[in-house]
Formats: structure tokens, sequence, C-alpha cells
């Protein structure tokens, strides 16, 4: 019986037996990570020699230098364009400051242009067509303001080539109806100063009883010594 197992073992009809060794599966695996880190570190040092070999490495160096110099331009470019921009920011400001400062004054002048309209209106309306020598009263106007006052523009005159100065006074004489009965008020009691050369402008308001009716407004002018130099009545 012994020599049968023997012999079966040791003919050719005797079962294989395949001898394993056995790992645990994380040898295994770190066996794996070090097969595949030295291939992939073989690798790599392949492909830097490859580039060093085509100078592809140096290139790339040169590439990089030369972008770098690139951006350092544009910066510097960038930086110069956000100066002129904030340098023409202040220029704008300034002008416009300056542009209001203008604005402000031709209004004060169109304002002083209107006054001085104003003024050359109002002598356009007082002077006459014509006139002469001496003292003359060239113009008075007079319109009522409200019951009981009446405002006054007057322009007297002195013609002649070098008129001497005159010194005197002018009353304000107004005259109407007062309760259906004729009325006359020296609206200017004491006068008023009156000194030209050649023209004087004098306005003012006076002031009236409210019941009563204005007609006729008068002026006279006297001098220093009480003579009557010229007078002009004016109906309303």
């Amino acid at each position: 019986m012994r020599w049968k197992l023997l012999r079966r073992r040791l003919s050719i009809s005797a079962p294989r037996v395949i001898v394993r060794r056995h790992l645990p599966w994380p040898l295994r695996w770190a066996a794996v990570a070090v097969v595949l880190g030295f291939s992939g570190a073989i690798a790599l040092w392949a492909f830097e020699l490859g580039k060093d070999l085509a100078g592809l490495d140096h290139d790339a160096k040169d590439e990089l230098a030369r972008l770098r110099i690139e951006v350092a331009q544009l910066r510097e470019a960038r930086d110069k364009a956000q100066s002129l921009a904030d340098t023409a920011g202040s220029v704008l400001k300034a002008e416009r400051t300056a542009q209001d400062r203008l604005m402000q004054q031709v209004r004060q002048l169109e304002a002083g242009n209107q006054a001085l309209r104003a003024d050359l209106g109002f002598f356009e309306r007082l002077l006459p067509a014509t006139g002469g020598d001496g003292l003359s009263i060239r113009s008075l106007q007079a319109i009522p303001q409200a019951p009981g006052q009446l405002r006054f523009q007057l322009l007297v005159m002195q013609g002649g080539k070098s008129p001497a100065e005159f010194k005197g006074r002018f009353d304000l004489v107004l005259g109407g109806m007062l309760e259906g009965r004729p009325w006359t008020l020296l609206a200017t009691t004491g006068g008023t100063s009156l000194v030209l050369t050649q023209y004087a402008r004098s306005e003012g308001l006076v002031e009236y009883p409210a019941a009563a009716v204005v007609k006729t407004v008068q002026v006279r002018i006297v001098d220093d010594a009480g003579a009557m130099r010229a007078s002009h009545t004016l109906r309303l």
C-alpha cells in the first residue's frame, strides 16, 4: 500500500503541486508604489534630459525673462497713464472752477450793464431833442406810487463849453384839489440843495394828504442869492 502511494507520487500521473509565497497586501501595494515612483523618476529624468539636449529649457528661460521685461514695461506704462489721468483730472477741475468764476463775473457784468442801460434810458427819457446855454430843467417826471405818495425824477443841466459851478436849491410844489377846493403844498420845505457844473440828477419820494388829488408838480431852482434861475411845471 505504501509502495503504491509512493509510486503514484513519483510517476507522471502524480498530481501537480504549486508552491506560492504568501505576502501581505500592504507590502504588495508598497512594492507597487516603489516601482511606480521609480518609473516616474526615470521618466522625469529622461524628459529633463531631452529638454536639455533639444535646447527647450534654455528657450523657456529666455521666454520667461522676456515676459518679465514686458510685464515691467506694461506696469511702467500703466503708472504713467494713471499719472496723466490724475493730472488731467486736476486740470479739468481747475478749468471748471475758473469757468464757474468767469460765469459769475459775466453775470455781474451783465447786471452792471443792465444798471447802466437803465441809467441811460433814464437820461434818454429826460433829455429833450434840443437845448441851449445856461441853467435849465431838462426834464421832470412824477409817478404816483400809492395814495399820499409821489416819486419824482429831476434832471438839471447847464449849457455852454465851460459853465461855472452852480450852487443853490430846488423847491418842489404840488398843486391840485383837496375836499373840492384848490390845494397847494410845498413838498420840500426849505428846499433841497443843488450843486452842479454840467448836470445834476435828483430823485425822491414826497408825501401829501391821501385825500388830495395832485394835478401839477412844479420845480423851482433858486441860487444862493435867492433869485429864481429856472422853473418847470408838469401836469399829471
